[in-house]
């Protein structure tokens, strides 16, 4: 019930003791405001790390080669280490029923690409069609290659959008015309973008068939890559991510003749493994983010106590008269913990409100590596503020609880 009185009290101990409210309020608002900015930027790293992993295929596992660092069966150390259309071949074949997408790489670094009079070093890559779901790219004009295009060693091509607007004029449509790289004429059947930007939008692709025989590469191949079936939680797809690597890496260390222990020669990566090396980095930081902000309030919350028993202390012989003339226990009690509640939640709402403005503002702004649009749940915001409420509660019942047990006589005899 609204008691008009009881307000003009607290507001008449407010304004004899500004400083000291104004201090204890700016503790709690303090502690409110580092919480709600910590819980942001630990969101914007989240949302960071999920950006960086959306460049791929979240489930991505690549393998390349490298230079052998380890004797093994008489064979010495410095060999480089090359894959085959047939390490490709037995792979998929062997685990056709684990794999999603597929496709094993040609790559030549930098490819010249003419197109009339412009002309760019760009990645030229031979892959297979599944190797558009594996980058996670998506087509803005034609095509991707596709296996009829492979079987027949057709000479096209899916430029990236960099590439595109490199070479060719603004709203010039693409598709059909004839592009030469490396001298060698190639029609251009598509345009894809890619979430990772102009650095994976500077290639182009061609069919592996192609351009192992343009290129003179025989059976060899550069890189493979596979993504995994779907599986109902991420602790199975992380396992079964993790068994598929280690399996395809001992498969190719011992077809290779490479020493078990060689850590350069075969090189698998795991996306899935690595997201969870980042997520649980994060859940790390956010879990020291709550542990910080919850110190910091509970500082304030411990202010807003010192300052009732200060109270309480000053208006003993206050609070004698009262209960001598017939007040009761718990009206004491409820005098105290009003004015304890409201500076409590004034001071976290306030808190709450000017943290939650700042990240509105300046959240879709901050775009920095493994940082991106800091943003705290409103409701976890609010939720927070209440449980401070709740602790200004009870940090408030302990000096009004003394308070009511004060006996007339006692606090009569205060001066």
């Amino acid at each position: 019930m609204f008691n008009l009185e009881r307000w003009q009290e607290i507001f008449e101990t407010i304004a004899k003791n500004k400083l000291r409210t104004f201090l204890t309020g700016v503790s709690v608002a303090s502690g409110i405001f580092i919480l709600v900015i910590l819980l942001g930027f630990g969101q914007g790293m989240q949302n960071g790390v999920t950006k960086e992993f959306e460049q791929d295929a979240t489930n991505r596992i690549a393998v390349w080669t490298g230079v052998t660092t380890v004797e093994h069966k008489g064979l010495n150390p410095g060999r480089f280490i090359e894959l085959k259309n047939e390490d490709y071949d037995y792979l998929i074949k062997k685990y056709e029923d684990d794999i999603e997408f597929k496709s094993s790489v040609y790559r030549i670094w930098s490819g010249v690409a003419t197109y009339k009079n412009e002309s760019g070093s760009y990645r030229v890559e031979g892959v297979y069609p599944d190797y558009q779901f594996i980058e996670n790219a998506s087509l803005s004009h034609g095509r991707f290659i596709n296996y009829p295009d492979h079987d027949n060693y057709e000479k096209v091509i899916t430029i990236g959008h960099k590439v595109y607007t490199d070479l060719f004029e603004e709203d010039e449509d693409p598709v059909g015309k004839q592009v030469q790289i490396s001298g060698i004429n190639f029609k251009v059947v598509g345009v894809y973008t890619d979430p990772g930007g102009e650095r994976e939008e500077s290639r182009i692709f061609l069919p592996l068939s192609t351009s192992q025989r343009v290129f003179n590469a025989g059976n060899r191949v550069r890189n493979l890559g596979f993504t995994l079936q779907r599986q109902e939680s991420f602790a199975k797809a992380l396992q079964q991510s993790i068994k598929f690597s280690a399996e395809i890496e001992n498969f190719l260390k011992e077809r290779h003749i490479v020493a078990p222990e060689d850590t350069s020669a075969i090189n698998v990566f795991n996306t899935l493994e690595e997201a969870k090396r980042y997520y649980d980095l994060i859940a790390m930081i956010k879990l020291f983010f709550w542990v910080v902000g919850i110190c910091t309030i509970i500082a304030g919350v411990v202010g807003v106590s010192n300052i009732m028993l200060i109270i309480v202390k000053e208006r003993t012989k206050e609070i004698g008269i009262r209960k001598a003339i017939g007040a009761q226990p718990w009206s004491i009690i409820g005098m105290i913990l009003h004015e304890s509640i409201f500076i409590t939640a004034f001071a976290g709402f306030l808190g709450l409100i000017t943290s939650m403005g700042l990240l509105e503002i300046i959240g879709p702004n901050v775009e920095i590596d493994y940082i991106v649009n800091p943003s705290v749940n409103f409701n976890v915001a609010l939720t927070t503020v209440f449980v401070l409420i709740a602790a200004g509660t009870l940090a408030g019942f302990f000096p009004a609880w003394r308070a009511a047990k004060i006996r007339p006589i006692e606090a009569l005899r205060e001066a």
